[in-house]
């Protein structure tokens, strides 16, 4: 997919709005992170069924210093604590809508305006990190979910809460495949070893009937499959998670040492793929697999996790 194309993320207007934030509370809830001694490793892919449209290929050798990062996507319960503290107004709040998966609305909801080409996102008026499908549902229960609906203003904002950043593509690469040599999922290489779901992805006929192999329908709480070697979970599946950098598809090259992408383009790097994903139409829950949407846009399946320097 090309950053143009919706069908992984839909994108709003694009502004991209700077914030600053002290972080004195913020270590009270945000405490669970790995520290990585960083390395050299290959970035990209040279996989025959990947989209090198999209820039993941080939892979090339970098290097990435050591960070701190988080062992989870941040969750509802660490955004509350964020908003509680600061009176952080998310971009979904301030435009008043976000895109949501159709399926994860009621049969009487009301009519929503559809995304060209991708008419499973609906623009749904109300939609937010605490009312994830709209003014009539809410986060209770759901705590220890990945926050979504968070763009990347807000979860830079977030990151500078924690005194920390988002993880540039590298670091994210590079912490997903946990010390193994370029492998397709943070496991290895095979989708479903021995027969098993370590991850949530759609399993079914997109977008009309999903089977619930994986056991979730929409995000999965944190923690629930398998950490990869370096300790980290849900590295792909469940939610996409933002990165630092601008998205292009070009301009990579070997043995840089903390690429940081381009200084400005359209979109922002989304990494990780998320529950909506299946073979059918995007298998972009892999390592190496990319797509950007705009600063300012949010959607059901999007969070983040944040790193800071050592």
């Amino acid at each position: 997919m090309t950053e143009n194309q919706p069908c992984c993320a839909p994108q709003s207007t694009g502004q991209k709005i700077s914030r600053s934030y002290d972080g004195s509370q913020s270590r009270k809830t945000h405490n669970d992170t790995v520290t990585l001694k960083g390395g050299r490793f290959l970035m990209g892919t040279d996989y025959r069924f990947g989209y090198p449209q999209d820039g993941e290929a080939p892979s090339m050798a970098m290097n990435v210093s050591p960070f701190v990062i988080d062992r989870f996507a941040v969750t509802n319960i660490q955004y509350s604590s964020f908003v509680e503290d600061t009176g952080y107004v998310t971009d979904a709040e301030r435009i008043g809508w976000s895109f949501v998966f159709a399926g994860l609305l009621p049969d009487d909801f009301e009519d929503t305006r559809g995304v060209e080409g991708a008419l499973w996102w609906r623009q749904v008026f109300g939609a937010n990190w605490k009312s994830p499908e709209g003014s009539q549902s809410s986060i209770d229960g759901r705590m220890d979910h990945p926050s979504v609906h968070i763009s990347w203003n807000d979860a830079d904002a977030y990151a500078q809460w924690v005194g920390g950043r988002l993880p540039t593509e590298a670091e994210w690469e590079f912490a997903a495949q946990g010390g193994l040599e370029n492998p397709i999922f943070p496991w290895g290489n095979e989708l479903e070893p021995d027969g098993k779901h370590l991850m949530n992805v759609w399993q079914g006929s997109f977008p009309n009937n999903n089977l619930e192999d994986d056991g979730w329908y929409g995000t999965a709480p944190v923690g629930s499959y398998p950490l990869n070697m370096y300790g980290l979970g849900e590295m792909t599946g469940n939610v996409w998670e933002w990165c630092s950098d601008w998205f292009t598809a070009t301009g990579r090259k070997e043995e840089e040492h903390d690429p940081k992408g381009p200084t400005t383009a359209e979109g922002k790097v989304i990494k990780g793929g998320s529950y909506l994903c299946h073979s059918s139409y995007c298998n972009r829950y892999r390592i190496a697999a990319r797509s950007s949407t705009t600063p300012d846009s949010s959607m059901g399946h999007l969070g983040f996790r944040t790193v800071r320097n050592l």
